[in-house]
């Protein structure tokens, strides 16, 4: 009888399996940049080509990122997750049989359809599974996943095209996708207490803080949520972390051979620092604003101090880097701004689920989807100033003011007040 007073952890075995799904996904958006050259090679692609190859993705993410969303809040996360990562399974197998320059735009742009949404989702679950005072915290695992199948891709990746050639790859990528969706389907459930391993002492647990909700609902107020001034503050301060994000994501590399003269084999571990040194960061930043919520009891410190923080701390990094001769220590503090950005990630996330509630998944895909038009248009700015003003140095300018203006509208957030 007294274990029945020890809460179960299940809540452990849903982190596990969302830390595995942030690996995927970084591991199949990732594996196409490591797999250009070899891709290039093979078609004659010119960079140019290439370029709309990788921006078919990321406007497909962002048009669909809403969609997704309302998915999962109409038919939950287990349906949609589930949905996600097959469709986009599907696609990355597919890619191994791209054939030329259509084929493979048009397999991009589905593959982003398809992996739209899964962040709004896994935002959905950990609300539904975590207590109050602990979701930064979970969606910090998420993101540490993020970081982990960033840094692991490209060693991955060149290795395996070393052996076996790049479509195999995209296969294998996909049939790892295909059997995590097997695994969530059985054992994810929308409601704990619908979960046969969640005794009555975890479910105590998770819902402790818990505010009261109203009846579930299949509708979403649109106008309302259209008209927020709210919800305009927080996409806006997400736009700038898409911006920041997408520079790392595909122009680093190129930076740091052309603009700091590093050598290839320099240059592939350098480029996976940023992405090594996030992953603590983005765990700092789940606890630090769970901290903060119990310290303070005050939402709008642990959520908009801590990303107005960060934002700040990034764009000084960036201001440094633009400035400073020493090649390795311009390349540290890089690192460093990815840290300060991704830091503010969880709090990010989190607010989106004070404010949205049964709707965070619609509220999440708004502002995921504003992040991802910053993503979309951070790498074309920067391959447009370095073509016409031939220099790197412009593009950390635009982009530490990029982080400023982010970090007057964190303070416009109010974390308290609900958008829907």
């Amino acid at each position: 009888m007294q274990t029945l007073n020890i809460p179960t952890r299940s809540r452990t075995t849903l982190l596990c399996l969302i830390f595995a799904l942030t690996v995927i996904t970084y591991l199949d958006r990732l594996c196409i940049s490591a797999a250009a050259p070899a891709i290039r090679a093979e078609f004659g692609f010119s960079t140019t080509q290439m370029g709309y190859i990788f921006s078919a993705f990321t406007f497909a993410y962002a048009a669909f990122e809403i969609p997704s969303g309302w998915f999962g809040d109409r038919y939950g996360a287990r349906l949609a997750l589930t949905r996600i990562v097959l469709w986009w399974s599907f696609f990355t197998i597919l890619t191994g049989a791209a054939f030329g320059f259509m084929s493979l735009f048009i397999l991009r742009f589905l593959f982003g359809a398809g992996e739209a949404g899964a962040f709004p989702n896994i935002a959905r679950a950990i609300s539904r599974w975590m207590p109050a005072s602990q979701q930064g915290r979970g969606l910090s695992m998420a993101f540490i996943g993020l970081s982990i199948g960033s840094a692991i891709t490209a060693p991955l990746v060149f290795t395996l095209l070393e052996l076996q050639g790049w479509r195999w790859t995209f296969v294998e990528f996909g049939i790892i996708g295909a059997l995590w969706s097997f695994v969530w389907y059985r054992w994810f459930r929308d409601n704990p207490e619908d979960h046969t391993g969640v005794n009555e002492a975890e479910l105590k647990l998770i819902r402790t803080g818990a505010t009261a909700s109203k009846p579930e609902s299949h509708s979403v107020p649109w106008s309302r949520l259209f008209r927020s001034r709210n919800m305009i503050f927080i996409c806006l301060m997400y736009f700038a972390f898409g911006y920041g994000l997408y520079f790392y994501i595909t122009w680093l590399p190129t930076y740091l051979i052309e603009g700091r003269g590093f050598s290839i084999g320099s240059t592939k571990w350098l480029s996976a620092l940023p992405w090594a040194v996030s992953a603590p960061a983005f765990l700092f930043g789940g606890w630090l604003t769970d901290r903060l919520v119990v310290a303070t009891g005050s939402l709008k410190v642990a959520r908009c101090g801590v990303g107005a923080a960060g934002y700040m701390l990034s764009a000084i990094s960036l201001i440094t880097v633009a400035q400073i001769q020493n090649n390795l220590l311009a390349a540290v503090l890089l690192a460093l701004a990815l840290s300060f950005q991704t830091m503010t990630a969880s709090a990010a996330w989190g607010v989106c689920l004070d404010v949205g509630r049964r709707n965070a998944g619609v509220v999440t895909g708004f502002m995921n989807t504003v992040g991802n038009i910053g993503g979309a248009l951070a790498p074309i700015f920067v391959g447009y100033a370095v073509k016409n003003y031939g220099s790197w140095t412009l593009p950390f300018y635009v982009m530490a003011g990029v982080f400023i203006f982010g970090a007057v509208m964190w303070l416009c957030v109010n974390p308290k007040t609900q958008v829907v």
